[in-house]
């Protein structure tokens, strides 16, 4: 009940501010993502902000937490359930650093992009992770994850 009563008050305070219909501003609330998919999108770009100039990025971190939160953010640039050549991800990489081996490589080996007899596919689920490797991940991955699977939209490069 609460739930509802909360939902309805910010509907209503969406129609207020927008003008729409009721059924509009239902649509429009219902339609954002979840607050832990927000956080984990707002850390990322955050973490990023310092190593990315425009679509490029400038520099890799040192830090591990940080060198995962740029391959999340240029896991953004891939789409799901779509399969790539090497030579696509190649360019994909190539366009945001010089160095687009490597970041292939810690893309596989974080286990975001399966490769395959040269085909590159996005990991559709969470990795597992060991405690170490736990360690190293800067946000809720699930909800980080979840976000490039049905916000698109919503994951903007930092600016």
């Amino acid at each position: 009940m609460t739930q509802d009563a909360d939902l309805k008050t910010v509907i209503r305070a969406r129609m207020e501010r927008t003008g729409e219909t009721y059924t509009a501003a239902q649509a429009a609330v219902l339609a954002l993502p979840p607050p832990e998919v927000t956080r984990a999108v707002d850390e990322i770009a955050r973490l990023v902000r310092p190593f990315v100039d425009g679509e490029r990025i400038v520099s890799i971190p040192v830090k591990r937490r940080r060198r995962v939160a740029v391959l999340l953010h240029l896991l953004s640039r891939f789409e799901i359930g779509r399969s790539y050549a090497e030579s696509e991800v190649t360019a994909i990489l190539g366009a945001a650093h010089e160095d687009h081996a490597w970041l292939r490589r810690e893309l596989v080996n974080y286990r975001y992009l399966h490769r395959d007899s040269g085909i590159y596919r996005v990991t559709t689920s969470v990795p597992e992770r060991d405690a170490t490797e736990a360690q190293e991940i800067p946000v809720d991955e699930a909800a980080f994850l979840r976000s490039l699977r049905t916000h698109r939209g919503q994951v903007q490069a930092p600016g």
